[in-house]
């Protein structure tokens, strides 16, 4: 059984979009559990509930671990302190893996962080994890680190460094965006209407409001109707 652990900007990219009926039909059809950390929960309801601007997605979400379409890691038998410990230890540890002339760079924050930790330790006893996660940042981080050097290179007008031993923690996790779950859905009838126009609209909602997909991948993604 294979568990989908949930970052902060997957579930806004949903929730900006109007998918979260659609996030709820999956759900139900999933075999596995739909995760998110209280590091992440803390992200996107318990700090936006006190913002007048964003209390109604907040809400919405908490509606959402309410009805257990997300869950937190105690329904997988892992304790939330566990994961918390984890998620320092690997903070650290990212934001100090990539080095300008100034210092370090931070990378990653909490909430991802977190998700990485839950990933982890799912893995330590033998239970497979996907992380779905938008953030361009964390996903290079796993998957494509000398990428991210470049990519850090250009930004910061700076030489960049790596520690390859730290590198090495993050490697091995899988990793999916909001697009490939709205391909998902999609594929499975559960959007509103199972035409070509219905995935090419929720494809490019998706990359206008949230999720890092190129022009070019939402036609590679399309060819796979």
């Amino acid at each position: 059984m294979t568990h989908l652990i949930f970052d902060a900007s997957s579930i806004i990219t949903f929730g900006m979009n109007g998918l979260v009926p659609e996030l709820r039909k999956l759900k139900k059809i999933f075999k596995g559990k739909f995760l998110i950390t209280k590091e992440v929960e803390w992200e996107i309801v318990t700090k936006p509930m006190k913002i007048k601007r964003f209390s109604l997605e907040a809400l919405r979400v908490k509606k959402l671990i309410e009805d257990n379409v997300f869950e937190f890691p105690e329904s997988v038998g892992i304790n939330s302190k566990d994961v918390a410990e984890r998620t320092n230890s690997l903070l650290e540890i990212a934001n100090k893996t990539y080095v300008s002339k100034e210092g370090n760079v931070d990378l990653i924050d909490l909430g991802e962080t977190a998700c990485i930790a839950l990933a982890k330790l799912l893995k330590d006893q033998g239970k497979e994890s996907v992380l779905v996660i938008d953030e361009r940042t964390m996903r290079s981080l796993i998957e494509t680190p000398e990428d991210l050097r470049r990519y850090l290179k250009k930004k910061l007008h700076s030489q960049i460094t790596v520690n390859k031993d730290r590198v090495k923690l993050f490697a091995g996790l899988k990793v999916i965006r909001s697009c490939e779950l709205v391909y998902v859905l999609w594929k499975k009838g559960l959007a509103e209407a199972k035409d070509k126009q219905m995935l090419d609209a929720m494809l490019w909602a998706v990359k206008l409001k949230g999720c890092s997909i190129s022009d070019q991948e939402i036609r590679e993604v399309e060819r796979l109707r």
